[in-house]
This record gives C-alpha cells, structure tokens and sequence, in this order.
C-alpha cells in the first residue's frame, strides 16, 4: 500500500511538471525594453563617500517576455559608479528575465576616488542595456567634491549627560594652538571635531564645514572658535547629505557648543550659515566662571529640531541675526547672564511637528553640573529694533526666581505675545500682535514685504557703525525698520 501511495505522488510530481507550461522569451528586434529616464544625476558628491541611492525603472511593455542580453557599466569594473539588480551588485549582468507588461528595478550608487583637485570635478559614465540587438543608453553623471575628513576617534571627554562616551578629533593642541580652515576645500566632520583648551580654531571666509549624523564642533572650556565669514562669501554649517531632498531636512546633524571662554579670548561669530541640525549653537558655561562674551553678528540660524540658539548663564552680544524654523525655542537664553540683541529676526513657523514652546524663552535658575544643585543667577537683557514672531499666539516665555538683578527690556520692537506689555519698565515703543508679512516663512525668506508692521519702527540710537547697514549690507537710514532686514520695494 505504500508503494503504491509513493507512486501515485511520483506520478502526479511527474504529470505537473510536464504540463507546466515553458516560458518563452522573444528575441524580435521588434521587441524592446523602455526605461523611465535617459539621465541619472547626482548632487556633489564627497570622495571616498558613497552617495545616496537613484532608482532605475525597466518596463517590458510588451505581450511577450522579454531577456536583457546584457546590462552594464561602460567603464566596467573601473567605473565609480555601481549598480543593483535583482538584489545582486556588480558592473555587468546577463540575461536578465523581465516579463510581459512587467517592470524592473535597478538601484544606482556611486563612490568617488579623492585627486588633487579643489573645486568639484565632473564624472561621468553610462549605463548600457542590449535587448534583441537593440541598444539604450542611460547617462550618469556625478561631481566629486575632495574635502578635509574629520574624523573622531573615543574621547575622554564627558557628553552633556556626563557619559564619557565620545568620540573626538583635537583640532587643536598643545603644539598646534591656532588652527585655521580655508575656503580651499570642505571640511567634513565624523563624530565631533574637538577645540581643547587654550586653542583657537579660526574659519575664513567661504569656508564650509559638512557634518555626518550626530557629528558637530565642539569648544572645551577655554578653547575658542572664530568665524570671519563676509557677506560675498559666508562661513557655512551644515549636513553632509548634498542632494536636493536634504536641502531643508532638519536634524542632520547635532551642534556647535561653546564653552566658557578665557578671558581676551571669546567666541566670534560673524556672516555664517547654521542650519539643518539638532541645535544650531549651545554657549554654556559649564566648569568654571566665563571670562569673554560670545558676538554673533551678521548670521543666520535656521531649521533645527531642537533650538537655534540656546545660551546658558554666559554673556552673549548679538546684531543683524536671524534665528528662525525649530522645534523648540528659537532662542532660550537661561540659567542667568547678560544679553544684549540688536536688529534680530526671531521666527518660528516649524510644521514639521507639533511644537509647544516659545519662539523665545528668558530663565534665569541655573543647575550647577559640578555639584548638582540650582543656583538663581542674575539676568540682564535687552533687545532692541527686533522682532519676536511665529505661528503661535504667544512666542515670548519665561521662567524667573524673583530677585532683584533680574530684568529685560524690549525697545522699539514687534513682538508676538498675550502677556500683558503695558509696563514700560519691560517694553519701550514696541508693537505687539501685528503681522510682520516675511517674504516667505516656508522658504525661510525673512526679508519684510510690503505692509509689514515692522517697517518703520526701529530707534536710529540702535542703528549706528556697522548697524547702519542690515544682513544684505541695505543701508538702514535714518528710519530703521526692526528686524534683519530693511524693507526695500521691488526686492
């Protein structure tokens, strides 16, 4: 009985197999394949950095199956670029099986050998599909970018949890103390590229610095940074991810912190570009007393998830600013100090998830890390011939211990807030609750358009030397508008 039950399962394996039917592939010249582009094109891309992933579509859009003779790189196995099929890498494929009126993919990379070069260099090849005798072509194109790498190593220094888990780059040095990066070539951080005490890293003019994921820059205490970016060529922070879709991705990266200066030696920020990271900058003091105040002139400080600008118990001068698009505070300036604003753009119009803070924040409770306790600090601020908006109905917070050497003061300013501001101690000649009309809040164009509140209203007291003239170098006049930016028709 047995026997007789394995051959009749032998037979009907037998009979199925021999009734399935054979696929049969043409090879007409009539037949061909289409493909869903002639080009593909990568943004800059950094040598020795493997770029971001392009697709490929490949349609049979024929009644009958169809064999790709050969799919392949011109360049062969030289070739910078590489390419995906059916889950399988490689240069060159052969007879790849696509279906009737069915579809394939191809995944398209490249990786890109650093030369002597210090502009971006063109890179070129193509991709070459012959079906039935028929020949398509797609171009890739790709431009490498040779850059410094940065690339941290574990450190013994502690995260701002206390864990001594980091990983870091010294850049500066018991022997090199006085570090400066150019516009020559890039500068692309991995992890966190570390200022050490008693060093000064300073960044001229056009120079950009890329970070990987979580990477950022970091001055220890008594270390200093100095950035001397201009007008024509500012100094530019961002993620190290070029294409188009990453232009205003927020979070790519994590922060610049600043810690306490020596004294002759502050931090110096002037004409740079902060953007897309978790916390544009952190100025902190941490481990013992600040002896310089940090300057933040000229610069722009946009689209992070966490804050644009959040300052600890330091001393901070900041003009023609703009902070604008977090998730957080825009700005919070805690834990005491003394801050002086002038002709800044305060913004926040973040959608890109439910946000329940201020644009701008004031505390001054400060919690030692030291020896864990929470001391009330002082704190003085001014801002002057400023702005103060976003898509909240109330954009100014605060967090005070009474005592008697904390105080603020808002001067000729538009301000976005219920709190009640009729005490001229707080507020001199502002405006409250009135649109300031941006150009454009969901490009970050802060510029004012016609009608703003804001034209107008600034105090020329505010508005002298280098402040004559706004972020784009207009001249303000005798009649300066608060904010950034002077309004100028037809711009």
């Amino acid at each position: 009985m047995r026997k007789l039950l394995v051959f009749i399962i032998l037979a009907l394996v037998t009979l199925t197999i021999s009734c399935r039917k054979k696929q049969v592939y043409s090879d007409s010249p009539s037949m061909n394949i289409s493909l869903s582009t002639d080009t593909i094109a990568f943004d800059t891309v950094f040598t020795c950095v493997g770029s971001s992933t392009r697709t490929l579509m490949i349609y049979n859009k024929n009644s009958e199956n169809l064999k790709i003779n050969s799919i392949r790189l011109e360049k062969g196995a030289s070739s910078p670029f590489s390419i995906n099929v059916d889950g399988e890498s490689g240069h060159v494929f052969s007879d790849k099986e696509i279906y009737a009126n069915d579809s394939l993919y191809i995944f398209v990379k490249v990786t890109i050998n650093p030369n002597d070069a210090n502009n971006p260099f063109f890179v070129p090849d193509r991709l070459i599909f012959n079906t039935n005798g028929n020949e398509k072509v797609v171009n890739l194109i790709a431009y490498g970018q040779n850059a410094h790498y940065i690339i941290g190593r574990k450190g013994i220094f502690p995260d701002q949890n206390g864990n001594y888990t980091n990983y870091y780059t010294a850049i500066t040095d018991s022997v090199n103390k006085d570090v400066h990066w150019t516009s020559e070539k890039p500068y692309v951080i991995y992890n966190v590229a570390l200022i050490d005490s008693d060093g000064t890293l300073t960044i001229e003019p056009g120079t950009h610095v890329y970070f990987h994921g979580g990477a950022g820059l970091w001055a220890w205490s008594e270390g200093q940074l100095i950035v001397n970016g201009t007008k024509e060529n500012p100094v530019v922070f961002q993620g190290d991810r070029l294409e188009d879709f990453y232009a205003d991705q927020p979070g790519q990266w994590d922060r610049i912190w600043l810690m306490e200066a020596r004294e002759g030696h502050g931090h110096i920020i002037n004409h740079a570009i902060i953007r897309n990271g978790f916390i544009g900058l952190q100025i902190q003091r941490l481990l013992k007393d600040n002896l310089a105040p940090t300057y933040i002139t000229n610069t722009i400080i946009e689209n992070h998830t966490g804050m644009g600008i959040y300052a600890n118990c330091y001393n901070i001068g900041a003009s023609n600013f703009v902070v604008n698009n977090c998730g957080n505070y825009c700005v919070a300036l805690t834990g005491g100090g003394e801050y002086v604003f002038t002709h800044g753009t305060i913004a926040n119009y973040w959608n890109s998830s439910t946000r329940k803070t201020e644009a701008l924040f004031f505390n001054n409770l400060y919690n030692n890390p030291t020896d864990g306790n929470t001391y009330v600090i002082p704190f003085v601020c001014e801002f002057n011939n400023s702005i103060i908006y976003g898509n909240r109905s109330d954009e100014f917070g605060t967090d005070f211990y009474p005592i008697q050497d904390t105080n603020y003061i808002f001067r000729n300013s538009l301000i976005c807030t219920t709190r009640p501001h009729n005490n001229i101690n707080f507020y001199e000649s502002c405006i409250f609750n009135k649109t300031p009309n941006f150009v454009n809040t969901s490009e970050f164009n802060y510029h004012l358009d016609t009608l703003s509140a804001a034209i107008g209203i600034g105090n020329p007291i505010y508005s002298t030397g280098a402040l004559q003239f706004d972020l784009d170098g207009v001249e303000r006049g005798g009649t300066p508008d608060a904010g950034a930016y002077q309004y100028i028709e037809m711009r």
